[in-house]
């Protein structure tokens, strides 16, 4: 127990306790709990006062029975109320879980002076706010976490998911989890992807591989506007480039030494080199740090999305597949299981969807590296996230460990 004066023992709670004390702490609870036709606030609060100095030496048992007690009142004395909360989790148990009137304050302070199965309980309650799951959730506990994540009844805040994906990458068993809150927005998900297992990827594309159509369809004359204007603008334009329907750079075919995206990547059959790499992100409306996470990374699923969205061949994907000297077949002959994989993914996502994601990407991956926030990447220092924007935020995330090797 935290407070030092709760402290007990088993020999202690089995001696029986004099029948004064039994009876004097009963009615002291008694009194706390008279409605306010009968006692006033000065009152209450000096009988509160008693009955914590001899809670403090009173044992187990006999705290518990007071904890019941009050654990049916609408409005407690705080100064008791916190005591017991951070009492030992048989005493704890009983407002943690029957009283349903504690305020936040109360919760916050109990979380960060008693145990992690004290924050469970929390954590279970019905209708947990934001500042208290916020709160939960910066203790960094995957078990606190998952027990917040299959309650349908809290409240988490944009921040708290984002401090949420964050843990994934070390408790990958909360994906899922929070894969189904509806609190998940696609910068999140997106993100997450990059350290998900095949199954969540497959829901990520699934539910955040949404078409652009009503952003094409809203904003379709002002590409002429910024077109007028020599795209002069840098915020417009950027969010234009996400929006529009073409994918592939044609002005970067001019300074490509390969005739076509499809060049490039019949080139990559021999072997992705990093100059092959680098063209095919040019050549595919990329940045090199989105084509470099798209050519690295393990489970293969990003380069299915890299040629739908381009209007590749589905049997690029296979050449891009040999040019990482990656398994095509098993030893029975049969195509590999994540090659497979990979072209169901290829096969069952619209060139519009595979376009969101790629473009997600890149912009989340790539908008805002500042020289700040690569010092931050390659320090791991995700304790400044709050200063960065989303794409600097999603950034930091899903590089973190690439700049750290």
């Amino acid at each position: 127990m935290s407070d030092p004066g709760l402290t007990s023992s088993f020999e202690e709670a089995a001696k029986p306790a004099p029948r004064s004390r039994t009876t004097l702490l009963k009615r002291l609870a008694d009194v706390v709990c008279l409605p306010t036709s009968r006692i006033n606030a000065f009152e209450r609060s000096m009988t509160a006062d008693l009955l914590v100095e001899m809670l403090r030496d009173a044992n187990v048992t006999e705290r518990e029975k007071v904890a019941r007690r009050l654990a049916m009142l609408n409005e407690m004395p705080g100064v008791l109320v916190r005591l017991l909360l951070r009492d030992e989790l048989p005493v704890a148990r009983c407002l943690l879980v029957d009283a349903e009137k504690l305020s936040d304050a109360d919760l916050i302070s109990c979380l960060y002076n008693a145990s992690m199965e004290h924050r469970r309980l929390i954590a279970q309650r019905r209708g947990v706010s934001e500042v208290v799951a916020d709160a939960l959730i910066d203790m960094a506990e995957a078990p606190v976490i998952e027990t917040l994540l299959r309650n349908e009844l809290v409240k988490i805040s944009h921040q708290g998911v984002e401090n949420v994906v964050a843990a994934t990458r070390d408790a990958q068993h909360l994906i899922p989890l929070l894969l189904r809150r509806a609190e998940l927005r696609p910068s999140h998900a997106y993100v997450m992807f990059w350290w998900a297992d095949a199954e969540a990827r497959k829901t990520i594309l699934q539910r955040f591989a949404v078409s652009r159509e009503i952003l094409q369809d809203a904003v379709g004359d002002v590409f002429a506007l910024a077109s007028a204007e020599g795209w002069q603008d840098p915020l417009s334009r950027k969010a234009l480039q996400f929006i529009e329907r073409r994918q592939r750079n044609r002005a970067a075919i001019a300074k490509s030494p390969f005739e076509s995206l499809d060049a490039a990547v019949a080139a990559a059959e021999g072997g992705v080199t990093r100059e092959i790499a680098e063209e095919i992100s040019y050549l595919s409306g990329l940045k090199p740090m989105t084509g470099a996470k798209i050519f690295t990374d393990p489970g293969g699923e990003p380069l299915a999305i890299l040629c739908k969205a381009t209007g590749l061949p589905r049997a690029c994907v296979r050449q891009l597949w040999r040019g990482l000297r990656r398994q095509e077949v098993d030893r029975s002959g049969v195509i590999d299981h994540a090659l497979e994989r990979v072209l169901t993914v290829y096969d069952t996502i619209a060139v519009d969807r595979a376009q969101t994601v790629l473009r997600y990407w890149n912009w989340s991956l790539t908008s805002a590296l500042t020289p700040a926030l690569i010092k931050a990447i390659r320090e791991g220092d995700e304790a400044a996230i709050d200063e960065y924007s989303t794409p600097q935020r999603a950034a930091m995330l899903a590089l973190a460990r690439d700049f750290g090797r």
